[in-house]
């Protein structure tokens, strides 16, 4: 399977791993049978479809297709390799991987992301004493105690401080033997422009360590202690480190987000922190981005399908644009969302220390949608005079054509209309005037680009669902097939002799088919061992699929669908035959090569078989 990791050792992370534990620590998963269901963490869904076995150890997501065991989600999860899956999994549940198993190459790629992982844990420890320990430290200790935190937040979220010297972090690993390459990698140092060396990124800063959802150091933000610009600073992109994924404070929240079926989304890091002090832990923050679909995506995992996401902002302005960035994210991700601008002059950090945990709960909890928001900002800041009304739409119809939803954008015009007291008509043509522009830039940019419209593709693509064909009533019978050889191994040998496979046209299909068969002894150790070893992506997907269900199969039901098989291909072929006589009888030479070669290519079939599938 894997040229770096011995077999056993591979068995051993597969059975100490619980596929539904993992699984649960970013999806929110409720039991339904035998089995876990919830949203896709991969794909836009409004009905949980994302399906976990614990008793096959595999998942699979009947709206994206995509599946596969333990390994198979970890590397999807987080954008790594199958070794670097294994490595991280073998860590967790402390399974060591030998390194005479790897040469020197493999073993320095393998480690790589741990390396930085270590990196960073050792940077973190670095601003952390200094906080505590240097004179500059204890000044960034009273900005902290000023700012309102307690010890006990200051320890739980690790924060730190960066002295002002340039090059202390990067001289303090050269000390440790630790290759710059590394420490520059990991964000954490810059290389000088004109001369040879490197200097620190982070300099006089408070330092805020930046977790993952599994609690590991992944990136770093500071904050000057006055008002000199950049104000915050945040780790670059690097192999850990990616803002778009990443909301500081996960992984403290997502017990609460879970608990509550609700999240707080802030800006700030002391909003955040202020929110944990205050008892409020169901809360994250961005990472100096507006929040992402991936964002959305992630928490929706947590707070599940019933859940709602609450942006909490500082000022109208700030509030109304996020708005309207965000109206498109929460349609596609079929997500309650719901803003709230604090008080003039306020951000969440002043108004609890201020006000209290109790007062803004309450003021949270009247947070609106994100249209009624909208709709509510435009008339405190137009009125209801006639030219108010006039602005009022004019601001509102980029939002409304924005809801792909046609029933919701219908309701919320009819809203609009009411309240500003114009006919819901006049509303949707202005609407519809959106669209009609948005269509002309569109077909513009095609023509500049030679893209052709949608309409015009090849008819072929009509038949592909996630990159496999759309079922046809012999790939039906073929799919239960497969699925009746992962769920009922009995029937193998039956399988075998009759050379059920020799007659599939679905190539993927006869190609796990034979897998199958030849590695009988796998599914005594079960499915997540069948799909630990195949390399092609789809038809692990497919196996995935196939194995998760729970058909009640037994001889005589395996017997009556191979006896449906072989009727159905004994139609086909005398069907074949017809049309190859009706050719020949109306001398249709083009349909009768055609024929021909089909009646060969069933032929060649029987003596043929399918490229294999075990990863080398």
């Amino acid at each position: 399977m894997a040229v770096f990791i011995p077999e056993d050792i591979i068995a051993d992370i597969k059975n100490t791993a619980d596929i539904v534990s993992i699984i649960s620590e970013v999806v929110m998963l409720k039991k339904t049978g035998k089995n876990y269901l919830g949203l896709c963490p991969f794909h836009s869904e409004k009905t949980p479809s994302f399906t976990v076995s614990p008793g096959k150890q595999i998942f699979h997501c009947f709206g994206c297709g995509i599946g596969g065991n333990v390994f198979t989600f970890i590397m999807k999860q987080n954008g790594i390799s199958f070794p670097e899956a294994a490595k991280a999994l073998s860590t967790r549940y402390g399974i060591e991987i030998p390194s005479q198993a790897m040469s020197s190459e493999q073993r320095k790629r393998f480690d790589e992301r741990e390396s930085l992982l270590a990196v960073n844990r050792q940077a973190m420890d670095f601003f952390s004493q200094d906080l505590r320990d240097s004179v500059s430290g204890k000044k960034a200790m009273a900005y902290l105690i000023k700012r309102g935190m307690t010890k006990e937040i200051i320890d739980r979220f690790h924060l730190g401080y960066s002295p002002e010297a340039w090059d202390k972090l990067a001289n303090y690993f050269s000390n440790k033997k630790v290759s710059q390459g590394l420490i520059e990698k990991s964000g954490l140092i810059i290389k000088k422009k004109n001369k040879a060396g490197y200097y620190d990124r982070f300099r006089g800063r408070i330092i805020f360590p930046i977790f993952d959802v599994a609690t590991q150091v992944v990136g770093f933000g500071g904050r000057v202690l006055d008002d000199s610009m950049p104000k915050y600073l945040n780790s670059p992109e690097t192999p850990l480190y990616n803002k778009s994924r990443l909301l500081y404070g996960l992984h403290m929240a997502k017990g609460k987000c879970r608990e509550s079926e609700s999240v707080y989304v802030v800006e700030g890091y002391f909003d955040l922190l202020a929110l944990h002090q205050h008892g409020i832990q169901n809360s994250v923050a961005t990472l100096g981005t507006s929040l992402t679909p991936e964002h959305v995506r992630i928490l929706k995992g947590f707070v599940g399908k019933s859940g709602r996401i609450i942006l909490v902002y500082d000022s109208d302005i700030a509030g109304i644009k996020a708005a309207r960035r965000s109206i498109d994210v929460f349609d596609k991700e079929y997500v309650d969302a719901g803003i709230v601008v604090l008080p003039s002059g306020y951000d969440p950090d002043s108004y609890l220390f201020e006000f209290g945990s109790e007062s803004f709960v309450n003021r949270i909890s009247k947070a609106k949608g994100v249209i009624s928001f909208l709709i509510d900002s435009a008339v405190k800041k137009h009125g209801l005079s006639t030219e108010g009304k006039i602005h009022i739409i004019s601001d509102m119809k980029e939002s409304l054509a924005a809801i792909k939803d046609n029933v919701a954008r219908s309701l919320y015009i009819k809203d609009l209309a009411e309240l500003v007291g114009i006919d819901e008509a006049a509303i949707l043509e202005k609407v519809r005037e959106v669209f009609k522009e948005k269509n002309a830039r569109g077909m513009a940019t095609q023509k500049q680009h030679h893209v052709y419209p949608q309409n015009s593709y090849d008819s072929s693509a009509l038949n592909m669902v996630n990159g496999s064909l759309l079922q046809t009533r012999e790939n039906k019978i073929e799919r239960q097939i497969i699925a009746m050889m992962l769920q009922f191994p009995q029937i193998l040998s039956e399988i075998g002799e009759r050379n059920i496979l020799d007659f599939f046209e679905d190539d993927a299909l006869k190609s796990i088919g034979l897998f199958v068969l030849s590695h009988k002894d796998l599914l005594d150790r079960g499915i997540a061992e069948v799909i630990s070893m195949i390399d092609d992506i789809e038809k692990s997907n497919i196996v995935a699929s196939l194995a998760i269900g729970d058909n009640l199969w037994d001889r005589d039901g395996c017997f009556r669908l191979i006896a449906q098989f072989e009727s159905s291909r004994n139609r086909r072929e005398k069907t074949l035959l017809q049309e190859i006589k009706a050719a020949e009888k109306n001398n249709d030479y083009e349909l009768l090569l055609q024929l021909l070669r089909k009646k060969q290519i069933q032929a060649r079939s029987l003596s043929e078989k399918s490229d294999p599938i075990v990863k080398a």
